[in-house]
């Protein structure tokens, strides 16, 4: 087979770039490993998306229909339950595992819209045995809303980032005892939003300056300890409390999809996702990226954004446009994570910015612009457009924010 543009995966970001590609006219193919295109928006029931792309609020399946039925109006090649094995850059090809066997594409560019994966158990080192009743929150939500499956009765959630959240008032409406959520930041790692709505509206407390420190079952989970920590996030002794549970829900951080291609493309340090410059161009020039492989957004719409203007640049490579040499950014005074990592000056540079901790007031600083805001906190993305012209001539754009 040979194709103008192939887009990995079919989630927020993939369903943009293919969409975006086929308005430029390109030949574009998607891949999708699951049987049904939308990736883990089909599982997310709850509401809250769409507030930005559409207007209006929608829940996961909602929102990935919408963009479904516009693929069903198109001549798009969709390739489901297929398996990326492997790209050869230097060909320009790529193979797949298919139910039919192995698949060999031709192409002219890629766009990686792969997502991110959750953070194991294994990863976190807390002592204890291999107990069944330990979940990532991911897969205990698959299990509720997919499957019709209770992961437990009794459950503690680790980790306060937005699905651990949704998941503790999700537990909570199945009828499963949520006796709280411990999170080792000493403020919550979600939206605010969510933690009123999902914690404060259902009167789950939340334990700040908090880890597990171990686990205890014989087979299945019956005992989690926890323990306050310090700055430096270490555990304080004398501070341990247990809780008799049988379910321990891990909501503890993504981690960006870029295996079988990161030895040949710039991978960002503290992201662990993709580098790409401010129309989704990856350091290998035929191969872009958008969504979550680059950088956990808070939001799906901001991923449907920057995947439609990946596959937009991604077409207008295969027609043999030039783009300007990129200029680097870079993270200045209390950024913790920076999106884009470079900007090719042809249109106005979108920012995303997550904070290195929260702040009442800041300025933020970028080449000659400056602008204050209010109430920064590291767990919602702060989006801003700086226009071209504050960016004229500048060899390195530094982007930092002033506690005012």
């Amino acid at each position: 087979m040979k194709t103008d543009i192939v887009v990995i995966g079919g989630g927020a970001a993939g369903l943009g770039a293919i969409l975006s590609a086929y308005k430029e006219g390109v030949d574009a193919v998607l891949i999708e490993r699951d049987e049904r295109i939308g990736g883990i928006l089909n599982q997310c029931i709850h509401n809250g998306f769409g507030l930005h792309y559409f207007k209006q609020e929608l829940t996961g399946p909602e929102y990935a229909e919408i963009f479904i039925d516009m693929l069903k109006n198109t001549s798009i090649k969709v390739l489901s339950n297929s398996f990326l094995h492997s790209i050869d850059e230097k060909n320009k090809k790529i193979y797949l595992i298919t139910p039919e066997g192995v698949k060999t594409i031709e192409t002219k560019t890629i766009v990686m819209a792969t997502g991110a994966r959750e953070r194991p158990f294994g990863s976190l080192f807390i002592p204890g045995k291999r107990l069944s009743g330990i979940f990532t929150a991911g897969v205990a939500q698959r299990y509720i809303n997919i499957q019709n499956i209770l992961p437990g009765k009794r459950a503690l959630i680790l980790g306060s980032g937005d699905i651990g959240l949704i998941m503790a008032r999700r537990l909570t409406l199945e009828g499963v005892e949520v006796v709280g959520v411990v999170e080792r930041l000493p403020y919550p790692g979600g939206l605010l939003r969510n933690v009123v709505q999902c914690l404060e509206d259902y009167n789950i407390p939340l334990y700040l300056s908090s880890t597990v420190v171990e686990v205890r079952g014989n087979g299945r989970l019956e005992e989690v300890v926890v323990a306050k920590v310090d700055e430096n996030f270490k555990p304080i002794p004398g501070t341990e409390k247990s809780f008799h549970v049988d379910t321990l829900i891990l909501s503890v951080g993504l981690i960006p999809n870029i295996e079988l291609i990161e030895d040949f493309v710039e991978i960002d340090k503290t992201s662990k996702g993709f580098s790409v410059s401010n129309l989704g161009q990856t350091s290998l020039d035929f191969i872009f990226a958008a969504g979550n492989c680059t950088i956990i957004y808070d939001l799906v719409d901001y991923v449907t954004i920057e995947g439609e203007k990946a596959g937009k640049y991604a077409s207008l490579y295969v027609k043999g446009e030039k783009f300007p040499p990129k200029i680097p950014i870079k993270k200045g005074k209390n950024i913790g994570i920076l999106f884009p990592n470079y900007y090719t000056p042809i249109e106005d540079l979108t920012l995303y910015i997550r904070v290195r901790r929260p702040m009442e007031r800041g300025l933020l600083k970028v080449g000659t612009y400056e602008k204050d805001y209010k109430d920064l906190i590291p767990s919602e993305i702060l989006r801003v457009k700086i226009p071209e012209r504050y960016m004229e001539n500048l060899k390195e754009i530094e982007v930092s924010i002033e506690e005012a």
